[in-house]
């Protein structure tokens, strides 16, 4: 069996209030002043109060950082850093969606609350930067990213949306789809990805719907953990085509991310079942070196199909990606431990939020 590695956070709390428990993480970790990183909406309707009123009632300094912008840039981390350093704070604590957890991962993060559920970024080693100058989003990846603390409250989801509720809810099923169906793949982020699939079934449709009305409910809660279920997988394993097109979508576009996951999925989910059909080569049975398929190019950023299917390019494309790899699911699978595994190492080229 190969050597897998799975990196997690230190500490996650979950549940209505779990916020709570921020003021006494900082204070064993010897922390004395927070900054703290959120966007202005979430400052201007109050959410980031929720945190920042246990931050003063525990004696605990902080000060605010709110120059989030969507699909940040470099310069926006940049400009992050400059201002923690100035603040002379000694820890970070970010409030928000992707956009603000990735800012506060390039500058150093230490307790992540998330405001959606869909990225999964208070769990994933990596984080999403935009370069304007060269129109692409890229993917930095370091276990070192990780936050030390989640705190998953669903209490400061309740702010969000029915669009936005949608859109992170389908970040959050592209994730669980895609980490599944990685090359990456094994049985410990299998667990993950099948559990987070359900629940996402379960509670996307109920919180989407307790948006419009303003009433809150389980597919609220059932949402934030289902997402963070997800992130534990997908971090520790890689993504796949859907991610690579939709960063590239957002770079151009400045799509917002969970929409631009949400358009692509069915055309990769299609594509990956014709073309490469990635999981029913994994679920083969061990076959021997000489009797084994030869490995398929993985579904890197630089290799997505051609726009046009009747061009020579997508032509010889298509013939070039499938002639090769099985198109028969098989019917009894088999163990992840004892299927032959391709010799490259699965690409982090595509791995994202």
């Amino acid at each position: 069996m190969a050597v897998n590695r799975f990196v997690l956070n230190n500490i996650s709390y979950h549940g209505s209030g779990a916020i709570k428990e921020i003021p006494g993480e900082l204070e064993r970790r010897g922390y004395k002043k927070a900054f703290v990183c959120s966007d202005p909406d979430l400052v201007k309707f109050g959410v980031v109060a929720k945190v920042t009123d246990l931050l003063d009632e525990a004696g605990i300094a902080w000060e605010l950082y709110s120059e989030i912008k969507p699909n940040p840039t470099i310069k926006n981390v940049q400009d992050g850093v400059e201002a923690y350093k100035a603040s002379g704070a000694d820890c970070i604590v970010t409030i928000g969606g992707g956009s603000s957890m990735d800012t506060a991962k390039g500058i150093g993060i230490i307790v992540a609350v998330p405001t959606t559920a869909g990225t999964a970024a208070e769990v994933t080693i990596n984080y999403v930067i935009t370069d304007p100058e060269k129109v692409r989003k890229f993917v930095c990846v370091d276990v070192n990213d990780i936050p030390d603390v989640a705190v998953v409250d669903p209490d400061m989801m309740a702010s969000m949306p029915a669009g936005l509720t949608a859109a992170t809810g389908m970040d959050a099923l592209t994730h669980a789809i895609e980490g599944y169906t990685t090359q990456g793949a094994w049985e410990l982020s299998d667990m993950f990805h099948y559990k987070a699939i359900q629940l996402i079934s379960k509670h996307l449709r109920d919180a989407v719907a307790e948006a419009r009305s303003g009433v809150p409910g389980s597919g609220r809660e059932g949402m934030a953990l289902a997402q963070y279920i997800a992130g534990m997988g997908f971090s520790n394993v890689g993504l796949g085509i859907d991610h690579a097109m939709a960063h590239t979508l957002s770079a151009h576009y400045d799509t917002p991310h969970g929409v631009a996951c949400a358009m692509l999925l069915p055309v990769a989910m299609e594509y990956n079942k014709r073309g490469r059909n990635l999981r029913s080569y994994w679920e083969r049975p061990a076959q021997t070196a000489t009797t084994r398929p030869p490995t398929p190019p993985s579904p890197r950023c630089g290799s997505s199909p051609p726009t046009s299917t009747s061009s020579p390019r997508a032509t010889a494309w298509l013939r070039r990606t499938s002639t090769s790899w099985p198109t028969t699911p098989s019917p009894t699978p088999a163990s992840r431990a004892t299927r032959a595994r391709p010799t490259t190492p699965p690409s982090w080229s595509c791995s994202a939020r």
